[in-house]
């Protein structure tokens, strides 16, 4: 979908940027990751009640489908505009006043994920470094599932400032 027939769907996404290939990628990698989850649980329910036996793993391997989900799903909710909006104070706001406040949320969001990326990092860096696993038969390594919580905020963190550009623009030319 081109950003201008993107845009002219409705007033609000005018504000928002246009998917990219970084947002689909998030969207087709969340669409996989419920699949997943969805035939594990199937596995492990049809595993138990026919066979008597359980793989001890669902509940493992779908809390780190879940992690990962969560945070793959922020930038795609950003182009997409499933986060809430108070639209009843701007509909009182000129165009303009609009993409300042747009702009004003898009920064304190930055940052708000500058610093949960910092965090995460160093989070899965440590776990990498001293070698945890988690205490499950897997034993995964937990450096791999936190992994997905980085790279999920540094989309984020890509598809605000796409969209703080684009208010700040907005801002800047008085028309909107």
């Amino acid at each position: 979908m081109s950003e201008a027939a993107f845009a002219a769907e409705a007033g609000e996404e005018r504000f928002h940027p246009a998917p990219t290939m970084l947002e689909k990628s998030c969207m087709w990698l969340c669409e996989i990751g419920i699949l997943a989850m969805g035939a594990i649980v199937i596995l492990e329910v049809v595993t138990r009640n026919l066979f008597g036996f359980s793989f001890e793993m669902s509940e493992e391997v779908g809390g780190y489908i879940i992690v990962g989900i969560t945070f793959l799903s922020l930038p795609v909710c950003q182009v997409y505009r499933s986060y809430h909006h108070v639209q009843f104070i701007q509909a009182r706001l000129s165009p303009r006043m609009q993409a300042l406040s747009h702009l004003l949320f898009d920064v304190l969001s930055l940052l708000f994920c500058f610093v949960l990326l910092w965090q995460l990092t160093r989070f899965v860096a440590t776990s990498f470094r001293t070698e945890d696993a988690a205490p499950t038969l897997l034993g995964t390594p937990l450096w791999i599932p936190q992994a997905l919580m980085p790279i999920g905020m540094l989309a984020a963190t890509v598809s605000l400032l796409r969209s703080a550009y684009g208010n700040w623009r907005r801002f800047r030319s008085g028309r909107v």
